[in-house]
């Protein structure tokens, strides 16, 4: 028998649910895998062009499998959690390596590749397959949470173990023809109506036996997790360019901010910086031109970045694979982060030159 959250959400998803979205169109395996990973922390109308954009340059998961990192990095950039790029690349690998090219129909495979979660594996599975397994993304949680009035912060151990429990018994009663209009449902029903802040219970299809709605805590719940001030954290980096105007990138390490993307030389002060320059860089930074700051924040501290930018001679070397002279017309194949992006794509107008000491800063970041 069909219990009552799964009996009113299914209709309510056949009224008012999203039913056009591009990856449903075919819920082929590796565009539903494509879609749960690009949807993790980030909005579907984000989403979209990000999507169709990477899918016609990479069609296939081989075709993913067999790009370069700069190449997938580079329709990525902008998106942001750069890890999810890095870890769908390295998915794919092992999927051409270990399953014939293909996504494996097996939970236990699924989750053992890079960047698949329990939710994630499951979402594939029901969207894809039309198998039966229950998915907790942030949606869920927060509708499970409301709708069974469960106290505490959903990211702990042991309430999610108990979220878990509510979204296996509910996934149990859902028609088998229904599995993957079911997982769409539940993802709907919190973007949409039972949403983070000013939910629209009035319109919501379980309002009748929410316990949120009935206790007037729907404000209250999720148990918000427990705040922290963001740390302020400061680096120095240089906007070199040389004599055909050409900008000089660096590679970022396989780990720490911006893994593996490309960015402007960086430290995490302007004496470190100032050493890194006379080793690799012919020229001189003596009145470079200052830069308004730029902030960026991350999930983990708020970046300052003071850019300084010079016109140089070259480099003493011109073998280092981290280092590159771009070309503006080139960065668009590059994988940028989308702040330094935007720097170059605006032309970096230099500031008022003046002399400049470059000032120390915090210690480096090392999350993204």
């Amino acid at each position: 028998m069909t219990d009552a959250f799964v009996g009113r959400l299914l209709p309510w998803f056949d009224g008012h649910g999203r039913h056009d979205l591009p990856w449903q169109h075919p819920r082929a395996p590796y565009r539903v895998w494509l879609s749960e990973i690009m949807l993790q922390q980030t909005q579907v109308a984000t989403v979209i062009p990000y999507f169709l954009k990477f899918l016609n340059v990479f069609p296939t998961l081989p075709a993913l499998a067999a790009a370069s990192n700069d190449a997938v990095m580079a329709q990525w950039a902008g998106l942001g959690y750069y890890a999810r790029a890095r870890n769908l690349h390295a998915a794919a690998q092992r999927c051409v390596e270990l399953h014939g090219g293909e996504l494996p129909r097996d939970v236990e495979a699924l989750h053992a590749l890079p960047g698949i979660g329990r939710s994630t594996a499951g979402a594939i599975l029901s969207q894809a397959w039309n198998d039966r397994f229950a998915i907790l993304d942030g949606n869920v949680k927060r509708v499970l949470t409301r709708y069974h009035g469960i106290d505490g912060f959903p990211g702990l151990p042991a309430v999610e173990k108990v979220l878990w429990a509510l979204a296996e018994a509910h996934v149990q009663q859902v028609p088998a023809t229904r599995l993957a209009d079911y997982t769409q449902a539940q993802m709907d029903l919190g973007a949409t109506v039972c949403t983070r802040s000013r939910p629209a219970c009035v319109i919501c299809p379980l309002q009748d036996d929410c316990v949120a709605q009935r206790d007037g805590r729907s404000d209250q719940l999720p148990t918000p997790k427990p705040s922290k001030v963001l740390p302020e954290r400061e680096a120095v980096a240089l906007l070199l360019r040389d004599g055909q105007g050409r900008i000089l990138l660096q590679k970022r390490p396989d780990t720490g901010i911006w893994a593996q993307l490309w960015t402007l030389p960086q430290a995490e002060s302007g004496a470190e910086l100032q050493d890194w320059f006379d080793a690799h860089v012919d020229g001189a930074l003596e009145d470079a031109e200052a830069l308004p700051v730029l902030e960026h924040t991350f999930s983990h501290y708020r970046l300052h970045l003071q850019v300084l930018v010079r016109r140089v001679q070259g480099l003493h070397r011109d073998d280092d694979p981290a280092l590159r002279w771009v070309a503006a017309a080139d960065l668009p194949a590059l994988g940028l982060p989308a702040p330094i992006r935007k720097l170059l794509e605006s032309g970096a107008p230099p500031a008022r030159p003046k002399r400049r000491t470059m000032r120390g800063a915090l210690p480096s970041p090392d999350v993204e």
